[in-house]
């Protein structure tokens, strides 16, 4: 695993391509390998470009990436294109249209398949938006599918987040005013050549938003070094985010006695399909993961779960609470987007905040919550990786 990890470090491209395979799939050594990860600092610049379909994003992040690679700069491309209703995987256009860096070793392109996520993105995008930071690229160009006036999440990842618009889109402005826009730290008005380039800007100007005008040709290259400059002259450390906190529930954890004897009820007798399984050395546990509900046949990370625990050793934690108060409910898992600001804002009203986050099943960051604070019950938070920075 080091070695894997050392050859991703050092940008080998081989190696790298595994690693986002395994992750996707969330394979045991993917896993593994994001856990191997979770201390790297950040290094890489990451760029969203989102908007409606049809506005040119992909010629647009092929043109960034062509300035990129004249500056001497690396660049991952992260396309998340949507799912292929036959195999489940992605319908790649997004990697066809960027064919001309095929043979370039600074660029690493990875067409990501939206496996039923809503929001933009796949599940797993900032998993490898990571991977990538760690291979050393310098900037992570990260387009969305062509979205629409919710599918935002892309703001969670990125440092900047680009909309993309274009002519004839003038009167759906104020239409899809409360969604995307919301997002954008920077316009860029593509296809600017065309009728109806002018009355975008109006638009976007008497709606009263403020972020930075760009125009572009992308197909031209033109204003593609202007565009560039104005995302690296953005104030990122003081960038407003256009998602902030944001729950939902991850999973609820049971300690049992033997996962093999209880998994026999969550499989045979419900038909849920277990889709993870590891032992989490540090806390002396094994764990085994089943997803719950109607998308969860799609991705094994898209629904709630029930997570069994087993005690690997007598003095664990598990081991400790199953002497105590016999097998059942050990806690419930939230998943947080903005966890550092959530635990900031506990900690100050004096909720029991258990130590600092730290990798936890799955390699995700987490922290407990004492239950004298939460009504009884242990609380884990769990970092929502999409939030990354």
């Amino acid at each position: 695993m080091r070695d894997w990890a050392a050859r991703i470090s050092s940008g080998d491209a081989r190696a790298l391509a595994r690693a986002a395979t395994a992750i996707e799939n969330r394979d045991a050594a993917g896993i593994a390998l994001l856990r191997e990860f979770s201390t790297h600092p950040k290094r890489a610049l990451v760029i969203g470009i989102t908007g409606p379909p049809g506005a040119g994003k992909s010629t647009l992040v092929d043109r960034i990436a062509r300035t990129l690679r004249i500056e001497g700069k690396t660049a991952g491309i992260l396309a998340v294109d949507p799912s292929s209703a036959i195999s489940g995987g992605a319908i790649l256009g997004d990697r066809i249209r960027m064919q001309s860096h095929h043979s370039d070793p600074g660029i690493f392109i990875r067409s990501m398949a939206t496996r039923g996520a809503s929001g933009g993105l796949a599940r797993t995008t900032a998993d490898l938006v990571r991977l990538l930071d760690v291979s050393g690229k310098d900037t992570i160009l990260l387009e969305t599918v062509g979205v629409g006036q919710s599918e935002i999440d892309v703001a969670r990842v990125a440092d900047v987040t680009v909309v993309v618009l274009a002519p004839g889109m003038g009167d759906d402005i104020q239409a899809i005013k409360a969604g995307i826009l919301e997002v954008a730290d920077l316009f860029a008005i593509n296809k600017a050549d065309q009728p109806g380039a002018d009355r975008v800007k109006w638009e976007l100007h008497s709606a009263g938003w403020a972020a930075p005008v760009v125009e572009t040709v992308a197909t031209e290259g033109k204003g593609i070094a202007e565009l560039l400059a104005a995302i690296r002259g953005l104030p990122l450390s003081e960038k407003p985010r256009g998602v902030k906190e944001s729950f939902a529930i991850d999973h609820l954890g049971v300690a049992v006695d033997s996962i093999d004897a209880a998994a026999d009820f969550y499989e045979l007798q419900l038909g849920l399909r277990m889709t993870l399984r590891e032992t989490v050395d540090r806390e002396k546990v094994h764990v085994a993961m089943f997803p719950v509900g109607a998308a969860a046949g799609a991705s094994g990370d898209v629904a709630p779960r029930i997570e069994l625990l087993e005690p690997s050793a007598p003095e664990s934690t598990i081991a400790k609470f199953i002497e105590k108060r016999g097998p059942g409910l050990h806690h419930i898992a939230i998943r947080v987007a903005g966890l550092a600001r959530v635990l900031e804002r506990l900690r100050a009203a004096g909720a029991r905040v258990l130590g600092e986050p730290k990798p936890g099943a799955g390699g995700h960051m987490c922290v407990f919550v004492h239950p004298a604070s939460t009504g009884g019950v242990l609380l884990e938070l769990i970092e929502d990786e999409e939030n990354w920075n």
